[in-house]
């Protein structure tokens, strides 16, 4: 039988610590299939983003559309969108196609501090693609530039979680590895139902990608039928694992270690 198919939409780093190479070593790490959509190019290494390049919409259009029209698509997972145009494309491919799961990693600005989403691609994200994702993943930081408030508790998750939800947005979790404590926080159905995921910080200069990991993650856990609460608590553990497993790579922030197979 042929595995589940995950869609990645996302950019190209070509330190294979995040973005779209990453994203296919955990989702074969997961046993499933993937296919890819590049939404811009990067010039980056552990050191840092020096320079993004978007991919033209019509090419990102053309894309989807030829993957949608070929093959069965279990989950969609999207990434870095690098610029208007992009976002415009892929609100354009959710509106046509339906998918059962659809993941979306709000990422816009890079650890190094780099913009990986124009101003004018962040109001496209929020006012059209938040509502056409089944569930969204932003870190505590993407949280507060989404919501315009400061996230630094369990009671701001919450604040911005239901923020999150009155943009039409069904579930969110809230990442929040950058705490003392690490915990992760899930709402539910538009609020109605949380759940919180603690966790205990891991030593390691090795944390980049790990926003990439946990979304493709939890987009190969729902595509192979899980729940949502128990594809979190999954993915939360793969990243757990893929942090522990990091290899020493670069000068910088190195990658987490994605390529050993999800169990």
């Amino acid at each position: 039988m042929a595995p589940p198919i995950v869609l990645s939409i996302a950019g190209y780093d070509p330190s294979s610590g995040a973005g779209i190479t990453a994203d296919i070593k955990t989702i074969a790490a997961h046993g499933c299939y993937g296919l890819t959509c590049i939404t811009a190019l990067t010039v980056q290494s552990t050191l840092g983003v020096r320079r993004v390049v978007p991919v033209s919409g019509k090419i990102i259009a053309s894309t989807l559309k030829e993957l949608a029209g070929d093959c069965d698509i279990d989950a969609v997972k999207i990434g870095m969108l690098g610029s208007a145009e992009a976002a415009r494309a892929v609100s354009a491919f959710l509106k046509v196609r339906r998918f059962k799961a659809v993941v979306l990693d709000p990422v816009l600005i890079s650890s190094s501090g780099a913009r990986l989403l124009t101003r004018e691609g962040v109001q496209i994200l929020k006012t059209k693609l938040l509502k056409l994702a089944s569930v969204v993943t932003p870190n505590i930081d993407e949280a507060a530039a989404l919501c315009g408030v400061p996230v630094h508790t369990l009671n701001d998750m919450r604040t911005a979680a239901l923020r999150l939800h009155q943009f039409g947005v069904p579930n969110v979790v809230i990442t929040g590895g950058h705490l003392n404590s690490p915990a992760d926080f899930l709402s539910m159905d538009s609020g109605a139902q949380t759940k919180l995921f603690t966790g205990k910080k891991i030593s390691t200069r090795s944390t980049h990608g790990t926003g990439c990991a946990f979304s493709t993650a939890l987009a190969c856990n729902l595509a192979q039928g899980q729940d949502l609460a128990s594809a979190v608590k999954s993915a939360k553990e793969y990243v757990r694992a893929a942090l522990k497993s990091a290899p020493k790579i670069g000068k910088g922030k190195g990658p987490v270690g994605t390529v050993f197979r999800s169990t």
